[in-house]
């Protein structure tokens, strides 16, 4: 009696390791590509980080109008003109006195 060995195809071994290694690099693009889930939870974190900066400028520049405005020709606010001469300038009245 003649015994043959049957040995594994070559070819479903290639199969498997071609199709493993396709696998293996289309899940580690989904994870880490460009559109990937890590680069998602970073652009989030960005949209949250710049939206608190454009709120934080939007109210810096509302106020910056409100002192433009109070000091407009239209609308002069006495006391912020008082507090902007003092503060810039370095004006004092005549009564009073220099503590330094």
């Amino acid at each position: 009696m003649t015994h043959t060995q049957s040995r594994p195809a070559i070819g479903g071994i290639m199969f498997m390791v071609l199709a493993f290694t396709l696998g293996s690099y289309f899940t580690f693009a989904a994870v880490q590509g460009d559109f990937g889930v890590f680069r998602r939870v970073q652009i989030r974190a960005e949209i949250t980080a710049l939206t608190a900066e454009r709120d934080q400028l939007a109210a810096e520049l509302a106020r910056m109008q409100n002192l433009t405005h109070r000091l407009s020709d239209d609308y002069l606010d006495i006391d912020l003109l008082d507090e902007q001469l003092r503060d810039v300038l370095g004006y004092l009245r005549g009564d009073e006195i220099v503590i330094r």
